[in-house]
């Protein structure tokens, strides 16, 4: 029982699967959308969970140092297959190392319009 935010950002980046036996094999780029849900049990004194503002800077902090890169080259990514379902725990493990007072519940990552994977700890 509780309160839930979403909010939905993106971020413009190029990958390639490592092992992969197809076309993803090779560099190539999505505009990927992330859902970052966060919850919390009481509400602040003004009423909220958290700031949407505050919410969007902290993801936005993360997103930009995903944004117009190569995902292969980022050290995290560099032993670790950088497929959309690493890349959505990748945002929210970066997101528990900030200082918050809520719960990150799910972090959603689509390559495109159809097609999406999440993390989220049970």
């Amino acid at each position: 029982m509780g309160y839930e935010l979403k909010i939905i950002r993106q971020f413009s980046a190029a990958h390639s699967l490592r092992g992969y036996k197809g076309k993803c094999e090779e560099l190539h780029g999505h505009n990927w959308k992330v859902e970052l849900v966060v919850s919390k049990e009481k509400l602040n004194s003004l009423g909220m969970v958290v700031d949407f503002k505050n919410l969007k800077k902290k993801l936005n902090s993360i997103l930009s140092q995903l944004d117009h890169r190569y995902l292969n080259k980022i050290d995290y990514f560099k032993k670790i297959n950088p497929t959309s379902e690493n890349i959505a725990r990748y945002i929210f493990e970066k997101l528990k190392e900030k200082n918050i007072s809520y719960k990150i519940k799910e972090v959603v990552v689509w390559e495109s319009e159809d097609a999406s994977a999440s993390f989220k700890e049970e």
